[in-house]
């Protein structure tokens, strides 16, 4: 449980000078995205499918071959004119697509191979270059940052240099990670994509591809080495892993399935297929899907040129609109430029419906003009409070008492209890239990009745005054406190809780001297109170 800590003495009549949220948001966040399956004339359908929510287009169109040389790939002009048409940037990238020998190469002929690329540039009118170059080591380090100096150095002013550099988690100095030099690179660079993804990867054990603590460390890492988060852009995957299980003790089979990449889309309609199941895993907030594929059953190809699954008990790991929405949160959070995404068409589309409004930091559709909108987004980019879906928060339902343990616990940052089993009428299977279980042995809230929770039901007033009461007595002076409420006598229970955070400023009344002790507290009010105390339990 992390100690949280209220300074003794103080007045907190305070916090009603700090409700105002520190977030800033703006309303053009940077977005680009990858455009490397599929053939060039689906690319277009891939774009419109984005419904305008993209800044530029980063196709595969330029190459560096097994001898280092560089190479065109479809240049399609026509695709590049309609694209220009939309208001948009095509910005292709090169890539060794994890050539270590045509990479060292490339670089060890750096002079040659960035004068070609700037002229590909010129010749099709292409607005600038994105480098992709991948699976080099630390060797590499001082020559890969010397190409990127010398290739910003030729290109035109108005041309935009960008480069995907590997998620770098853990600090690393040594191997892929290594080969980058983020802060000199920064210097010379619009921005840096940093492939957040492939955490686990083809060949590895099932595991997610982003967990939200691999995506957050690699941010967190860039910055506090210098570079500029307004020059950073956060890749996100449009695509998850699957693993046969089975053939992981297959030593002797061919064509096995161990972390192959396949699209969203595909996933879901195949989990649907053979009646698996799909859940969220909490630790790494991702998606995890599982399925078995009979003998006797159909098999069904994971990519439309026909690879097709084989009978075995699959494990999947993907992100889906929830989990990536959770992902964006993070730009906010570290005001980066925006997001890049691998790669245009393997994603779900129905994301696009919401994509830019979560990129600059407006997560539901239904708080955009509620009194209660810079709190609840606030306390949601804290992960404090999670909507009722992945489009709507309902600011003025009532919150159940389910959802008041739920929300506290993670405020607290308080592990959870996953053994205890004191309400009866929670059970295993509730979505709440180890949260109100927890909450309950921590004295944050009591039950009904004996052994009865009753999760369901909305809390009331009262029933939040005590149970930030029992949270922060022991820092609240409710000495000569009077009761101004005509609704709420000496002898209820909740007195003390209600004139004690009413006399710090934490709970109000109405205009009439009534508490309304009885009536329903809404998932906006909650957000609201959240953020008074916040300075005080983080």
């Amino acid at each position: 449980m992390k100690i949280f800590k209220i300074a003794l003495g103080i007045v907190l009549l305070t916090i009603l000078l700090t409700i105002t949220t520190t977030s800033v948001y703006t309303s053009s966040r940077f977005n680009m995205s990858y455009l490397h399956y599929g053939s060039p004339k689906s690319y277009i359908n891939y774009v419109n499918d984005t419904k305008e929510s993209l800044d530029s287009i980063s196709p595969n169109y330029i190459d560096i071959n097994n001898e280092g040389h560089i190479e065109t790939n479809n240049i399609d002009t026509d695709f590049i004119k309609t694209i220009h048409n939309k208001g948009m940037k095509v910005i292709p990238f090169i890539s060794n697509h994890w050539n270590r020998e045509a990479g060292e190469l490339a670089l060890a002929d750096m002079e040659n191979v960035t004068t070609k690329i700037t002229k590909i540039i010129k010749t099709y009118n292409f607005d600038g270059i994105n480098v992709d170059i991948e699976g080099l080591n630390e060797k590499s380090r001082e020559q890969f940052t010397e190409f990127i100096r010398l290739l910003r150095e030729k290109l035109h002013s108005t041309k935009e240099l960008s480069i995907s550099v590997a998620a770098n988690p853990y600090g690393s100095s040594k191997g892929w990670q290594g080969m980058y030099d983020y802060k000199t690179l920064s210097a010379y660079a619009d921005y840096l994509m940093i492939m957040a993804y492939d955490e686990s990867y083809r060949g590895s054990n099932p595991g997610p591809v982003a967990s939200m603590s691999f995506v957050e460390n690699s941010v967190k890492y860039a910055i506090s080495i210098g570079v500029p988060s307004e020059k950073i852009v956060l890749g996100i995957p449009f695509y998850g892993r699957i693993w046969n299980i089975n053939d992981m003790d297959d030593f002797n089979k061919k064509n096995k399935i161990l972390g192959k990449g396949v699209s969203s889309g595909t996933i879901e309609s195949m989990v649907a297929y053979y009646n698996g199941s799909i859940i969220y895993d909490k630790k790494s907030k991702s998606m995890k899907a599982n399925f078995t594929v009979n003998p006797s059953d159909e098999k069904k190809n994971l990519y439309s040129w026909g690879v097709p699954v084989t009978e075995g008990n699959y494990e999947v790991w993907y992100d889906n609109d929830y989990t990536i929405k959770e992902k964006l949160k993070l730009v906010s959070k570290y005001d980066l430029k925006g997001t890049g995404s691998w790669s245009l068409g393997q994603e779900n589309k129905e994301i696009w419906k919401y994509y830019i409004s979560w990129l600059n930091g407006n997560y539901f559709s239904d708080i955009a003009n509620h009194w209660a909108k810079k709190d609840i987004s606030t306390i949601y980019e804290k992960d404090w409070m999670l909507g009722t879906s992945s489009t709507l928060f309902c600011p003025d339902n009532g919150l159940t008492r389910a959802q008041a343990a739920v929300t506290l616990i993670r405020a607290l940052d308080i592990d959870l209890d996953s053994t205890s089993s004191y309400f009866v009428d929670v059970p295993d299977s509730y979505w709440a239990k180890s949260e109100i279980e927890t909450a309950y042995k921590c004295n944050i809230i009591n039950g009904k009745d004996k052994k009865i929770f009753d999760a369901d039901s909305t809390i009331t007033r009262e029933e939040l005054a005590k149970m930030l009461y029992n949270l922060l007595k022991s820092n609240i002076n409710i000495h000569n406190t009077d009761n101004n409420f005509r609704d709420i006598s000496p002898g209820s229970w909740s007195y003390k809780a209600i004139t004690a955070l009413n006399s710090a400023g934490i709970l109000k009344g109405y205009d009439e001297n009534t508490f309304r002790p009885r009536d329903t507290v809404t998932r906006a009010q909650m957000a609201c109170v959240l953020n008074r105390i916040s300075i005080y339990i983080e």
